[in-house]
Formats: structure tokens, sequence, C-alpha cells
């Protein structure tokens, strides 16, 4: 098992903050989780969530084997953040809280909000691009 590059043996943990917690920030968790396998701790949360995961979101993670179905949006606290290495947003704004020491991401995506399956599709595949990127740095191969 590679060990984390800047983390000293210990695993990584990567907090994706987006308003609702129903889509771009779900989809990167899925992702990150299933790619990385258990090597890089895995968080999301919303500044506002929803009720549920967007459905057209769970739809097309469900089309790449990526089951988020069971995934229920949560709200951000002070708490997760310190509790992560690394934390991106991803369209919250202001409301995400911010602490010395953790290196801030903020990743530009299209809000799959109101969109279908199809439309979601390339903001999926983006956030997937990114997550690759993003397992390759932080940790040693």
């Amino acid at each position: 098992m590679s060990e984390a590059k800047g983390f000293e043996g210990a695993v990584p943990s990567v907090l994706f903050v987006c308003v609702h917690n129903a889509g771009r920030s779900q989809m990167a968790a899925a992702w990150l989780a299933h790619l990385a396998g258990g090597r890089i701790e895995v968080r999301s949360a919303g500044s506002a969530p929803a009720e549920t995961i967007n459905p057209a979101v769970a739809g097309a993670m469900r089309e790449v084997g990526v089951d988020i179905s069971a995934e229920v949006p949560k709200v951000l606290t002070a708490e997760a953040v310190q509790a992560s290495d690394v934390v991106i947003t991803m369209g919250c704004g202001d409301a995400c809280p911010v602490f010395p020491g953790k290196r801030y991401l903020d990743w530009k995506l299209d809000d799959p909000a109101g969109q279908g399956v199809a439309a979601v599709r390339p903001i999926r595949d983006e956030i997937r691009v990114r997550v690759e990127a993003l397992i390759a740095e932080l940790l040693l191969r």
C-alpha cells in the first residue's frame, strides 16, 4: 500500500463541499472512494444540504457502476473541515469555513441541479478526471 504524499504514512483526508451536497460533491466523494480504494479518507457536505440526492446524479453514477442512491446530503460543519487535509469547494462561496493549515481548492463545475442525466454525464466525467489527478497527487505511486 502506498503512503500518502506529505502525510507521513497517515491516510490523507479530503472533504468535498457544494451548496446542496446532492450533486457535484456527492459525485466527487463517490469517485474518490471508488478509485482510491480506501487509501484516502473521503467526506462530503453542503452549506445548505438538500433533502435527497439529485436523482439524475444518482442515475449518471449508476451508469458507470457507482451506486450513490443510499447517500444522504450532510450539513457542512467546522469539525468536518478541521478533520480534513484537503477541502475542495464546488460553488459553496463564503459559507465554507477556512482554517489554517488546510489546503483549499475550488473546482469550477456546472451545477447539475434541475438537469437530466444527459446533462449530468459531462459533469460526472469531468469530476472523474479531476479526482484521478487528485489521487495521483496525494498518493505516491
